[in-house]
């Protein structure tokens, strides 16, 4: 996860949601496609949604929460990872003890029901404010094959540093919430939460380890370059760095939020009325 990297709705989204009302009439609104919300009148539908801009959240959090192919995804990079890493213990000659730095967010974690319950209230869960009440009381949950690869990887003598952008003042909350989830190397010193970037935080588990392997949902987990850039900058970026991915760079799905969230749609450029 990479707090601050999504976007507090735009013109861009408000032009999303005003299509969603035209064409769909955003399904009535009906639970916000199933979510909860008590459905209204036709005739009130488009002022709803005009009122209810985050509901344009509501299909990428369905993906990402509920389908059957992000939980393929997440156990298929795990999978990945495990064959990966006995590869790089296998083949490395560093004296150095080794490492794994993985972020936490929808890496490791899910913390889906967060964002479907301001959904659900029609808050704009990108503004991060009902984040640290998340952070000290939710109870998120295990990715699909996070626990089995990281217990793997402890059994190997691997450490795990776990880098994230929580919040550093709620980093007892956090330590807590990894070891009620059974999670390997737990402790003060291998929870590294937010404050100098990832950047800084993975130069120093360098000075004295080998990272073997870093995992993440958002290519700033993996280097710095990757920041403020972008989409068409990060993908460049990915050609660049392509020798990384499924080696030792694993990377997560996340529908919910990212970067990329301000992107610029392409459309074919066929009218619609040419059906």
């Amino acid at each position: 996860m990479q707090r601050g990297s999504s976007m507090p709705i735009t013109s861009s989204s408000q032009a999303c949601v005003s299509l969603l009302a035209r064409a769909t009439r955003i399904a009535a609104l009906a639970g916000i496609m199933g979510l909860g919300v008590a459905p209204f009148s036709q005739a009130a539908e488009t002022s709803e949604a005009e009122q209810c801009p985050p509901a344009a959240y509501a299909m990428a959090l369905r993906y990402q929460q509920q389908s059957a192919e992000v939980a393929a995804l997440q156990r298929q990079s795990y999978a990945l990872a495990t064959r990966q890493l006995e590869t790089l213990l296998a083949s490395r000659d560093d004296e150095k003890p080794a490492a794994i730095m993985t972020d936490l967010d929808e890496t490791v974690i899910d913390n889906s029901a967060l964002l479907v319950r301001d959904l659900k209230a029609c808050h704009d869960f990108t503004g991060w404010d009902t984040w640290k009440a998340w952070e000290r009381e939710g109870q998120p949950a295990l990715i699909p094959g996070a626990r089995e690869f990281l217990e793997l990887a402890a059994s190997r003598g691997v450490a795990i540093y776990y880098v994230s952008d929580r919040y550093e003042e709620n980093k007892d909350a956090t330590v807590a919430t990894l070891k009620a989830l059974g999670l390997p190397g737990v402790d003060d010193s291998h929870v590294r939460l937010l404050g100098p970037s990832k950047s800084v935080r993975r130069q120093a588990i360098a000075k004295d380890h080998d990272i073997v392997m870093q995992l993440g949902d958002s290519l700033h987990d993996f280097a710095g370059d990757f920041s403020d850039k972008t989409p068409e900058q990060q993908k460049a970026l990915v050609a660049e760095q392509a020798q990384h991915f499924g080696k030792d760079w694993i990377m997560l799905p996340n529908s919910s939020y990212g970067s990329w969230s301000e992107a610029t749609l392409t459309a074919w450029d066929k009218p619609f009325s040419d059906r």
